[in-house]
């Protein structure tokens, strides 16, 4: 980069050339390594099964800047998607009151995880651990501990376009991965170019400095742990769309894959520091390393392994990175 570098193109450059050389290095050694992994289906596989993923970290991105963390958002995605499938199947509700319902109820398990946490003082960690069982049983409850099979009624949103000059624009991409998409670059610009998202960042730095120069702190977070669980509702509506039914053990372990992606993205686990769209390329890293051990027939149990060593090395990496850029700017 030159001094006539636009500031805004070598700052994007600075932020996001990391994780476009990691994702790249994937899948130049899985695609040299692997017989099929360069064909179209394996790139569209990925891309159809990440949008749910996706919207999840955009919301853990929001709550780990703040400081805090949120357990909860696989279990109220199952919730959400009981209620989603309860509202379908047995009540016979409109497609869109079902959608509505669905994003209502993650919004609302993120409203009374801030409440609490914001209005008794207690660790984000503890009240998430509890929304996660208390959304988890209500998501048995609400379903019967039963899978509400829908069908077509809401499996038509995840299907890639059929009139073929719409589907050759969209490239076989489906509606829910333009939705990630949109989601991410509308959560990067709150985070990036608006004063919410300024607040967000200078919390997760120092509550207190910002508490003291008379900003409302506590209703900020309460916001936050809000998008959060409507993030997650939406995530059910797609991930719902996706299986055609809604089960109420979706979402196992959806907690720990977002913070893995969050983390692997550059987001401090402190507070103060990171980025929607690095987010999106850690749950992309994720899923192209996923494809590419499948591919290449190496079973579970190592496939977790290597997962970890990978988010670990990310961690590692970033810090390292961050304390260059540090000892530069001093």
């Amino acid at each position: 980069m030159t001094e006539r570098t636009p500031p805004w193109l070598r700052a994007a450059l600075a932020d996001y050339l990391g994780m476009v050389l990691v994702l790249a290095g994937l899948v130049t050694y899985f695609g040299c390594n692997t017989e099929h992994f360069f064909e179209r289906s394996t790139f569209l596989s990925i891309a159809n099964q990440i949008p749910d993923a996706v919207i999840i970290a955009a919301g853990m991105t929001f709550v780990l800047i703040i400081g805090g963390i949120d357990l909860s958002v696989g279990s109220v995605l199952a919730l959400s998607a009981g209620v989603l499938g309860k509202c379908m199947a047995q009540h016979h509700f409109s497609c869109g009151n079902a959608l509505l319902a669905a994003v209502c109820v993650g919004a609302a398990c993120g409203a009374l995880n801030g409440l609490l946490t914001v209005g008794f003082g207690l660790p984000s960690f503890i009240v998430t651990l509890g929304m996660l069982e208390i959304a988890r049983g209500g998501a048995y409850m609400v379903t019967d501990s039963k899978t509400q099979y829908i069908g077509s009624a809401i499996g038509v949103l995840s299907q890639p376009a059929s009139t073929p000059w719409l589907a050759t624009l969209t490239g076989g991409l489906t509606l829910p991965f333009a939705l990630a998409v949109i989601v991410v670059l509308v959560c990067q610009f709150i985070l990036s170019k608006t004063v919410f998202g300024r607040y967000m960042i200078a919390i997760g730095t120092n509550e207190e400095a910002v508490r003291l120069s008379g900003i409302d702190t506590r209703r900020i977070k309460v916001v936050v742990f809000m998008i959060c669980g409507l993030l997650a509702g939406l995530a059910a509506v797609l991930q719902t769309s996706r299986l055609e039914s809604a089960d109420p053990n979706a979402g196992t372990g959806a907690e720990l894959q977002a913070i893995a992606a969050v983390v692997i993205g550059g987001t401090s686990l402190l507070g103060g520091r990171g980025s929607v769209v690095n987010s999106f390329f850690g749950v992309v890293v994720i899923a192209v390393l996923g494809a590419g051990l499948a591919q290449m027939g190496v079973g579970e149990t190592t496939k977790r392994m290597i997962t970890g060593v990978v988010i670990v090395a990310a961690v590692i990496l970033d810090h390292y990175r961050h304390r260059i850029l540090n000892a530069r700017r001093a």
